[in-house]
């Protein structure tokens, strides 16, 4: 005979993905908090008896990575170490109906925007007054914004409109009021993200409103860097550039994941631009902000890309000189337009060209970083490891890109601004000193 629960419930969100998944699981962080419910995010201790999954489904990569978590936290509840696992994400809202079948100890499937059916589960109620306030769970000092929610784009080869549903942008009202929150809260570095930035205002102000959002964010006090991710290239609203030109706590740097360097994959992409308005584009960019770090993201072994167009993109990749690179191999999503086409790229295939890509972006770096050595640069103090204190330039975001290491005799806080003198470079890494005059 069971004896009834006496002790209050303990309850651990997990998180798997982007970081807007992570910026889900803040508010449902702050939405549980603010219910008088005992909730961690990533506990240390693994003492929670409610597991909350909050899954990922862009890639095979991601989605296996989701559907191994949901299945520890099942085996765990099979041997009475949780009492309950909920499942909420991308995974779940695209794959509810079969997972439900496949995994039945999961209690509950939550889609994306099913956040006040997750609350009831607790006997807790979506608290409108929370709206704009936030629980972080990265470092202190930097905070990711989601501006805006779903996405319009018909990339041939991206499930996450069936995932996220059609663009909705939040209002600049509630984006400003949360930023001032965030500043009040110690946060000195916000990270603009959405799956199309610069869609922003489309939906709700009838335009292109990006670059006004970025002016009014600028003028919140406490902010030091502000800094943008994810601009589509089709249809990029230039005022953003002079924007960033102009107020100084807007980084030099812009995301912008350009997927290919050849027109014929642009196309068969369905990305609405070709390579040679591409590299307007990027020229405009530098003209109006000759300081800008690019960040861009390509995949490899998409259907229809031969050994030709491979070399297109090693090409356009050369030319370019980006900053910052990455590269995403091929995976072929049902219900996507590509999914229609043979995926007729092997795997070796598709790792091997991601690989060349990769390698000549390293010496890019390598020589983009040598560049700056004796330079000095605003860095921000991240965390302490080892020996070093791990910091960032505005050329940086956290996670994907370069780091500045400076010696721990150096002395200085995380979440401080210094200036540092850099004296060496590898690929990825500059380390320096401190430069306390």
């Amino acid at each position: 005979m069971k004896t009834k629960r006496l002790k209050k419930d303990k309850v651990n969100i997990v998180t798997l993905g982007c970081s807007k998944n992570l910026v889900d699981s803040e508010v449902m962080l702050t939405q549980l908090q603010g219910n008088n419910i005992d909730v961690s995010h990533e506990a240390q201790k693994d003492d929670a008896n409610i597991v909350i999954v909050n899954t990922c489904g862009f890639i095979d990569n991601a989605k296996q990575e989701s559907i191994d978590t949901i299945l520890r936290y099942a085996d765990a509840k099979q041997e009475g170490l949780v009492e309950k696992v909920f499942v909420t994400g991308c995974l779940s809202q695209r794959y509810r109906e079969s997972l439900e079948k496949e995994i039945p100890e999961v209690d509950a499937w939550f889609g994306t925007m099913e956040l006040p059916l997750l609350l009831r589960r607790f006997n807790a109620d979506y608290k409108k007054d929370l709206v704009g306030e936030r629980i972080t769970t990265t470092a202190n000092h930097f905070a990711y914004m989601k501006i805006s929610e779903g996405c319009d784009r018909p990339c041939s080869f991206c499930a996450i409109p069936l995932m996220r549903g059609k663009h909705v942008s939040k209002p600049m009202e509630d984006l400003v009021k949360e930023a001032k929150t965030l500043a009040a809260n110690g946060t000195k570095e916000l990270l603009l993200i959405a799956q199309d930035s610069t869609y922003y205002g489309l939906d709700i102000y009838k335009k292109r409103n990006l670059a006004e959002l970025l002016d009014r964010l600028a003028d919140v006090e406490g902010i030091e860097w502000i800094r943008l991710h994810y601009a589509f290239p089709s249809g990029f609203p230039e005022d953003v550039l002079d924007v960033i030109a102009a107020r100084e706590n807007i980084c030099n740097y812009i995301d912008m994941p350009l997927q290919s360097g050849s027109t014929k994959m642009l196309k068969l992409m369905r990305r609405g631009i070709t390579r040679e308005k591409t590299e307007i584009l990027i020229d405009k960019i530098k003209q109006k902000v000759p300081n800008i770090a690019i960040r861009t993201t390509l995949i490899a072994g998409h259907p229809g890309e031969t050994a030709l167009e491979h070399e297109e993109t090693l090409g356009f990749v050369e030319k370019m000189q980006f900053d910052r690179l990455g590269v995403f191999t091929y995976s072929h999503e049902e219900q996507t337009h590509a999914f229609n086409m043979e995926d007729n790229v092997p795997e070796e295939e598709k790792e091997a060209r991601a690989q060349e890509i990769m390698e000549l972006q390293q010496d890019i770096s390598l020589q983009h970083n040598k560049s700056l050595i004796g330079k000095e640069l605003k860095v921000l103090i991240d965390r302490k490891e080892g020996s070093y204190f791990v910091g960032r330039t505005e050329y940086d975001s956290p996670e994907v890109d370069n780091e500045v290491l400076l010696p721990t005799d150096d002395y200085v806080r995380i979440g401080d601004f210094v200036r540092a003198k850099i004296n060496d470079a590898t690929e990825f890494d500059l380390f320096g000193s401190v430069n306390f005059k």
